[in-house]
């Protein structure tokens, strides 16, 4: 009896064994088919793209500056003003072709007052001089090179005004871009809590340019964001603050009272401040944009202009008829998508441009 139980003891070893090689084993299977099926499942979840931090990037050397704004104006000038190429080349400027430039100059959305002026500057000077060349000065005339905004010690303050829809928001983004290109830190302040989803778009172009960005919750006092703000960009030494604002109708005269609440606070905080005031319009918007930059710089004070989309418009001369009946400048125009599409404005560069110029030639 003794001798069979020994056999079994012996047998029951190597099996025993057996068995627990055969368990790991399974276990390992087991684990690393858990593993596959876990990978599988995060490869096939969608993954949120980050952002991409946008700088400002440099022209193809092959498209100069000019050329680029002669491409974005290439609407206004080959729709409205490529039917004048005898006449702006050398055509006698006899009353029918006077009736021909002004139809041209109207439809472009230059304005009947400030057609006329242009008619009568082109008309008194010399008969030597060709068409093209005494309707380009008569405009540059009319169009003052914006002034350099004056140096000040940190902060510098760009208060950002415009309805609606104009591109305010993202030619605030454009602007940070530029500054930050420059070296310098930026702090965008979201003023504009009433509009839906303003904020969002803000911090997307804040982390774009690679800005600071204070915010608050939609239906915040707007005076009071900006309060938060410049004491923000004071205690991080930033060197250039833009503030959004809100764009409801500027007809309502409560808008315009939430304005000069929030230009209060600013200067309380920053005496001298805001040192930019600018006014963005819609260039596709014509005479209407006219309209609301009257609005505004009635009740602030506007120090120039952002022209937006003007390469989606036929309305290009609505430049002249804003800095001509407003005494505004342009700052800026905007002439495309891309992040550098925000420029700054050269009168005699816009108006060779525009009236089909080969440079900046003629405009003097």
């Amino acid at each position: 009896m003794n001798g069979l139980l020994n056999r079994l003891d012996a047998t029951a070893a190597p099996v025993a064994a057996l068995v627990v090689v055969a368990v790991v084993a399974l276990i390992v299977v087991i684990g690393a088919l858990a593993l596959v099926r876990a990978r599988r499942r995060r490869a096939s979840r969608p993954q949120a793209a980050a952002p991409a931090r946008v700088r400002p990037t440099t022209p193809p050397a092959a498209e100069s500056s000019y050329e680029r704004l002669r491409r974005g104006l290439a609407k206004t000038r080959d729709g409205i003003f490529g039917g004048l190429a005898g006449i702006l080349g050398g055509r006698v400027l006899d009353a029918a072709a006077i009736e021909e430039i002004e139809t041209a100059l109207i439809r472009a959305d230059v304005g009947v007052k400030t057609t006329a002026r242009l008619l009568a500057a082109v008309g008194t000077r010399s008969g030597d001089t060709p068409v093209r060349d005494r309707l380009a000065a008569a405009m540059v005339a009319m169009l003052p090179t914006p002034p350099v905004p004056t140096a000040v010690a940190p902060p510098h303050v760009i208060l950002v005004l415009g309805v609606n829809g104009v591109g305010k928001t993202t030619s605030i983004g454009k602007l940070a871009a530029r500054h930050a290109a420059a070296g310098k830190h930026v702090l965008l302040i979201a003023g504009d809590t009433f509009r839906a989803a303003a904020i969002e778009q803000l911090a997307v172009w804040a982390e774009r340019a690679g800005a600071g960005l204070i915010r608050q919750q939609q239906g915040s006092d707007p005076a009071a964001v900006v309060f938060d703000g410049i004491r923000a960009a004071i205690a991080r030494r930033s060197d250039v603050i833009i503030i959004d604002t809100a764009g409801r109708l500027h007809t309502k005269s409560n808008l315009m009272d939430e304005l000069r609440k929030v230009r209060r606070v600013i200067a309380r905080e920053l005496p001298g401040a805001p040192h930019e005031t600018l006014l963005v319009l819609d260039a596709t918007t014509g005479q209407n944009g006219l309209a609301q930059a009257r609005a505004f710089v009635d009740a602030l004070q506007v120090s120039g202009v952002v022209l937006t989309k003007l390469d989606g418009t036929a309305k290009g001369g609505i430049v002249v008829a804003i800095a001509d009946e407003l005494g505004i400048p342009i700052r800026y125009v905007g002439i495309g998508e891309r992040v550098d599409d925000l420029r700054d404005f050269d009168p005699r560069q816009f108006v060779a441009a525009l009236l089909g110029a080969s440079g900046s030639a003629g405009c003097a």
